[in-house]
């Protein structure tokens, strides 16, 4: 390959002497000849390779069932590749070519060398970008932060190539530039820390399996409800239900609080938890006449029968004075609601009956006391979720003045004024 170089770029000189030509006029000529051959060969080789290399590929991406290679093909490796040939036969040329011209063979020699390395990198970069893509479309490793570690190692492999072209650049030796690199490594982490808090937090939360692309999660901090998009070495993409689009640093996933929703997502049900509240003064005993009456809701009778008698059969024994409803064992029109509504949810279809079904009364309060209906939805979608729930308290609220109770509101100006 020297030989055949050194013969193509060095007849124009022989020959300029062999006519007698001043030695610099000689040297001036054959450089310009020698510069338009190198222009012409390069580009020449450079069709070539970008035809045949392109093409090899496109047809290898049809013949083959893996994505891989389409994905090499849409992020034009094969054109960079191209590239690369003709600009290492120049870099080989230009010595012969400046032969005379030391001072510039030394320029353009490190400007060609310093272009390669950017050019291999940029290879590399669009064949990780191909494999990030590729890995992406494979379900094992669709959720997991791809990008961060592609940029990690792009990150890693632009240092190691500013270190290889300073020292080209400047020629100087490339072990003493790394021990020199090493004595600034306080001011190096300075300028990285961003990028070092990123890595070690993409690392974290990878290995522990806190966020996958695809995850519902809550952040106060930043405004962040929705969907993860995108996990990289900076940043975390969060595409909220509103459509807009919440950006979080991925050391915030590690330093600060958030809520992932993906335990509730794969889980049996969507927990349903919410309370009306009870008029405290609308609570009181049930009479014995009046229990004929709540017996005509069926959802209630066969409780009612029960608890009556064991409730009868508990008076006599006992010999409990029911001239005072205080006395003895009673039923309350507050408990016979929290049973009614229990059996409710026992046959509503939409709830999952395997997991914590309850109505519950809490402390009570100034306003009331809070009756909450704790279950869960068998349709964890946030629409159907939310039907489901207001399908019941619309049953709930409806059903309230049957067991002759009354639901607490705070009084509108209006109501106040017609009640004066």
């Amino acid at each position: 390959m020297l030989k055949f170089t050194e013969k193509l770029f060095g007849w124009c000189y022989k020959l300029l002497m062999k006519f007698d030509f001043n030695e610099t006029i000689a040297a001036y000529l054959s450089l310009f000849v020698n510069i338009a051959i190198l222009c012409f060969i390069a580009y020449f080789v450079y069709v070539i390779f970008r035809f045949v290399l392109v093409t090899i590929m496109a047809i290898v991406a049809k013949k083959t069932k893996t994505k891989f290679d389409d994905l090499l093909v849409s992020n034009q490796t094969a054109k960079y590749i191209s590239h690369l040939i003709p600009l290492v036969f120049i870099y080989k040329s230009v010595p012969i070519i400046l032969k005379h011209f030391i001072y510039w063979e030394g320029i353009f020699g490190r400007l060609v060398a310093v272009y390669i390395i950017l050019l291999i990198l940029w290879i590399v970069r669009s064949i990780l970008n191909a494999l990030r893509d590729h890995l992406k479309n494979i379900p094992e490793y669709s959720d997991k932060p791809i990008d961060s570690y592609v940029q990690v190692i792009m990150i890693a492999l632009w240092i190691l190539g500013v270190v290889i072209i300073v020292a080209k650049i400047f020629d100087i030796n490339t072990d003493t530039l790394v021990k020199t690199l090493g004595a600034v490594s306080a001011v190096l982490i300075l300028i990285f820390r961003d990028t070092i808090l990123g890595f070690v937090a993409s690392v974290q939360v990878s290995v522990n399996d806190m966020v996958r692309i695809g995850d519902w999660i809550t952040m106060d901090k930043f405004g962040a409800d929705g969907d993860v998009i995108e996990i990289n070495l900076a940043t975390v993409k969060v595409r909220n239900f509103d459509n807009t689009t919440t950006t979080i640093p991925t050391y915030s996933l590690i330093s600060d609080s958030f809520r992932n929703w993906r335990g509730m997502i794969n889980s049996d049900g969507r927990r349903i938890k919410r309370h009306v509240l009870i008029k405290t003064s609308s609570i009181h005993f049930i009479q014995e006449e009046d229990l004929e009456g709540f017996k005509k809701i069926q959802l209630l009778k066969p409780y009612i029968e029960k608890k009556q008698s064991d409730i009868n059969k508990h008076n006599q024994i006992n010999s409990i004075d029911k001239s005072l409803p205080i006395n003895g064992r009673n039923l309350t029109n507050f408990g016979l609601f929290r049973k009614y509504l229990t059996n409710y949810l026992e046959n509503y279809p939409g709830l999952n009956k395997d997991m914590t079904l309850l109505c519950r009364h809490l402390q009570p309060t100034a306003h009331g006391i809070p009756l909450e209906i704790y279950a869960f939805s068998t349709d964890k979608r946030f629409v159907n979720h939310e039907y489901i729930m207001s399908d019941i308290f619309d049953h709930i609220i409806a059903s309230v003045s049957y067991f002759d109770l009354e639901i607490f509101e705070i009084p509108s100006n209006k109501n106040s004024a017609s009640e004066a």
